[in-house]
C-alpha cells in the first residue's frame, strides 16, 4: 500500500499525490492523500498491509528529483503536516498497522504555487513507479538518506 501526501497546488510538493495516480492500475493499493495523511489512517488500520509506503516531498539537502528512503529520525524533513497531531506521532501509530513502513522521500525543487510538477522530480516520480512496479528489485532499490558524518557530508552525495 501507498499513501501519497502532498498538495498537488505547491508544484512538487504533489510528488507523492502524483505518485499515488500513477501506480493506479498496477499491484499496488495507492491513496491519494492530499495534505491530510492522519486521512488514511483508517483504511491502513483496515487493510494492515504487509508493506506501507509513505511518499512525500522532503527537504533532504540534495539535488531536485533525488529519492530516499527516510530513518524515522529524519521524518522531520517530510513536508507533510497533520492537524495538530505530531507527524511523527501519527507515523508510529500507521507503522503498528503495517508489517513493515517505508518513508520515501523525494527532494523538491519547485515549492512554487501552482500545478505540475518540476521536470526533475517529474523523471523522479517515473523512476519510482518503475522501481515499485519491478518484482526484482523494488523498494530496496532507493536507496537510504545517510545521515551526515561530522564533517558534514553524507556518503550518499557525490563530491564537489
Amino acid at each position: 500500500m501507498l499513501l501519497g501526501v502532498g498538495n498537488r497546488l505547491s508544484r512538487d510538493d504533489g510528488a507523492g499525490p502524483i505518485l499515488a495516480e500513477r501506480l493506479a492500475g498496477s499491484d499496488w493499493t495507492a491513496f491519494d492523500c492530499g495534505t491530510s495523511l492522519e486521512n488514511a489512517g483508517g483504511i491502513v488500520s483496515r487493510e494492515r498491509p504487509d508493506l506501507l509506503v509513505i511518499a512525500d516531498a522532503a527537504r533532504m539537502g540534495l539535488a531536485a528529483g533525488e529519492v530516499r528512503r527516510l530513518p524515522r529520525p529524519a521524518t522531520d524533513r517530510m513536508l507533510a503536516s497533520t492537524h495538530g497531531l505530531p507527524l511523527s506521532f501519527f507515523l508510529e501509530r500507521l507503522a503498528s498497522t503495517a508489517r513493515e513502513t517505508v518513508i520515501l522521500g523525494i527532494e523538491p525543487g519547485d515549492l512554487s504555487f501552482g500545478e505540475g510538477l518540476s521536470p526533475a522530480v517529474n523523471v523522479a516520480v517515473e523512476r519510482v513507479v518503475v522501481a515499485l512496479t519491478r518484482m526484482s528489485s523494488g523498494i530496496e532499490s532507493i536507496p537510504v538518506l545517510e545521515e551526515p558524518d561530522a564533517a558534514g557530508r553524507r556518503s550518499d552525495e557525490p563530491l564537489e
